[in-house]
């Protein structure tokens, strides 16, 4: 009878050490997949928007390059660990990171009061205004208010699209308002006259304006508070969090978020401690 407890027991031990073992292994993956993990040579999976220049995008080669995804580069780097660059539907930015599907966001994302509520943010590294836009020529177009009557648009899920839902002016006084997917399709129906003006942010409309000197104007005008930039983590990864805040507060340091800056916008315009 004993000798049947022992086999009874040892058979307990087996199965129970071989289900621990399965959960365990969906628990790394989980860990790993989430981004939690702190070994090197974890993944991290930088969740963005692929068409928003100059922050990250795609270039001629179908290449995911900007200044974000240069910064990303030399910190993960720095970290020992390896980077995969995923392109996302923006407005589901949240959903991505809190799921795992994603480690991080980082693409000229807004840090807002709202965010904060479900995610955690880097220290802000960059001032963003939000300015209108106009076509090459156009007049009348001073200010926020000398929109009334006129088409608007802007990109679902920014903070422009957060300001403009959220006034009475553009609900009550603004003819309509288009919502697009990125703002270089915002742009281009600008310049084929389907708009009248695209609210947006500063640095992505100079880079597009760069691109398209005869076509698009800036009206050097702030519409609703200016922002700053903020990489995102999920709200239970603070270990990461920390990790690529120590080493981007080196490269502010040491000089390398300045020249990055300058690649990218001809003068550093980033934020220092």
């Amino acid at each position: 009878m004993k000798w049947k407890k022992l086999v009874a027991l040892a058979s307990a031990a087996v199965l129970s050490a071989a289900l621990f073992t399965g959960c365990g292994g969906q628990q790394q993956a989980a860990t790993s997949s989430s981004g939690s993990g702190s070994g090197a040579g974890d993944k991290i999976v930088v969740g963005l928007d692929d068409n928003f220049p100059p922050m990250g995008f795609k270039d001629e080669n179908n290449e995911i390059v900007g200044f974000d995804i240069d910064l990303a580069k030399e910190a993960t780097k720095r970290l020992g660990r390896e980077v995969e660059f995923k392109a996302i539907d923006w407005s589901s930015k949240e959903a991505e990171l809190k799921s795992g599907r994603v480690n991080v966001l980082w693409n000229g994302l807004d840090i807002t009061d709202k965010r904060k509520e479900n995610m955690l943010f880097s220290d802000p590294y960059m001032d963003n205004r939000q300015i209108i836009f106009v076509k090459k020529g156009a007049t009348g177009i001073t200010d926020e208010q000398s929109l009334a009557g006129k088409a608007v648009g802007t990109q679902s899920a920014s903070t422009a699209e957060e300001y403009i839902d959220g006034s009475d002016f553009f609900k009550t006084k603004v003819k309509e308002v288009k919502k697009y997917s990125d703002f270089v399709s915002a742009f281009m129906d600008l310049e084929n006259g389907r708009i009248d003006a695209v609210i947006g942010d500063e640095i992505v409309g100079r880079y597009y304006m760069s691109k398209h000197p005869d076509s698009i104007d800036a009206v050097d005008v702030a519409v609703g508070p200016v922002s700053q930039f903020g990489i995102a983590f999920a709200k239970d990864n603070q270990k990461l969090r920390d990790d690529v805040q120590k080493v981007l507060d080196e490269m502010v340091k040491d000089g390398t978020v300045a020249k990055i800056s300058e690649k990218w916008f001809g003068k550093d315009i980033t934020l220092k401690k």
